[in-house]
């Protein structure tokens, strides 16, 4: 098993106090139950299975396997999908993690294949996807983030009600849903064993994909927990709206204002993320893990998830943990005066995370 170094372990330990006096502090909203929120989320996304068409081919690489290919997840969506799997003598079944990427990246980083491979060498098969709109799924590659950034503009001016694209972070979710249900045929993957994890987007897209999905045993949250609402009524809004910054600027061009603003800011987030200041947020949603292992990895100076609004998803997850009395399942590590970054530091407790709960 891996170890936690010493100052995590004490960002940790102060941690626990912390957690107690943020409960105290944090904006009570009326969201629905919990099961609500599920189904309504369900509902939104829903849309009509199609065949997975999977295509793979194998390659070997000392002690991984590696299998390269795609799936289908709408009839117009092909998926591209790297899974490092462990050669082990004797093992054909493997536990599972999901781990995905972060506005602009790809599903081939390096720091993702370094987690891979730490899994794979612990046992545990790993899976990268790239998300709409990035990586092979733009023809001939895409630039950073520049067509995801038009796809949510796009998506912004349509009124077509027959087939809303939510290519910002909702349809990434609903691929990650079907991704489950492929993993689960597959006769090298113990379908009780997923878990899943991400930076930034990539986490975003894990609490809102893995908090209704309940296949998925445990789940890493890194840099991105947050509330959408409480950062558009404290004017803190300017790190997650320019994740997506030319689509907020020509939307607000369109709205006649020459500047962001909350009001043009919100307007584009309800078109593109409709419930994502209500029930959709992180602070509702996130109740939805308990009593399954969470892990969630803060900063506290980071501009894209603002720290009082982080506290509140913390807030209600520790609420949620402790009415269902498992409490010793969630853990909070926020590593002070570090802004939006994901380090050495996240990937190893995530490892040592996803070994805990998926290897015993």
């Amino acid at each position: 098993m891996l170890n936690i170094s010493p100052k995590t372990k004490i960002i940790t330990l102060c941690l626990i106090l912390f957690i107690k006096a943020s409960t105290l502090f944090a904006q009570t909203e009326n969201y629905p139950p919990a099961e609500q929120v599920a189904r309504d989320f369900k509902a939104l996304l829903n849309r009509s299975a199609v065949d997975f068409k999977a295509t793979f081919t194998n390659v070997r690489m000392d002690s991984i396997e590696v299998d390269k290919g795609a799936i289908y997840t709408e009839e117009t969506e092909k998926m591209p999908i790297l899974i490092y799997k462990p050669v082990i003598k004797g093992q054909t079944k493997f536990p599972v993690v999901i781990f995905l990427h972060g506005t602009g990246g790809t599903k081939d980083e390096g720091d993702i294949k370094d987690i891979f491979t730490k899994l794979a060498k612990l046992g545990i098969m790993g899976v990268a996807i790239d998300a709409r709109y990035h990586g092979q799924r733009i023809a001939g590659g895409a630039h950073g983030s520049k067509e995801y950034t038009e796809a949510a503009y796009q998506a912004y001016k349509t009124n077509d009600k027959t087939h809303h694209a939510y290519p910002f972070l909702y349809d990434t979710a609903y691929d990650l849903w079907r991704l489950v249900d492929y993993l689960i045929t597959r006769p090298d993957v113990k379908a009780d064993r997923i878990g899943m994890g991400g930076i930034s987007m990539g986490g975003i897209e894990t609490w809102m994909a893995a908090s209704v999905d309940t296949r998925i045993r445990t789940a890493v949250l890194g840099i991105s927990v947050q509330s959408f609402k409480w950062s558009l009524e404290n004017n803190q809004w300017q790190g997650r709206a320019g994740t997506i910054g030319d689509a907020h600027k020509k939307a607000a061009r369109d709205m006649g204002d020459s500047t962001l603003n909350k009001t043009n800011v919100k307007a584009v987030w309800d078109k593109i993320l409709p419930g994502i200041t209500g029930e959709f947020d992180c602070p509702s949603m996130i109740r939805l893990f308990a009593p399954r292992p969470l892990l969630i990895l803060s900063k506290d100076k980071d501009p894209n998830n603002p720290y009082p609004g982080a506290q509140i998803g913390f807030a209600y997850a520790t609420e949620a943990y402790k009415a269902q009395k498992a409490s010793n399942k969630l853990n909070i590590v926020i590593q002070p005066n570090m802004g939006h970054v994901f380090n050495d530091e996240d990937a190893w407790i995530s490892i040592e995370w996803f070994a805990k709960y998926l290897l015993n």
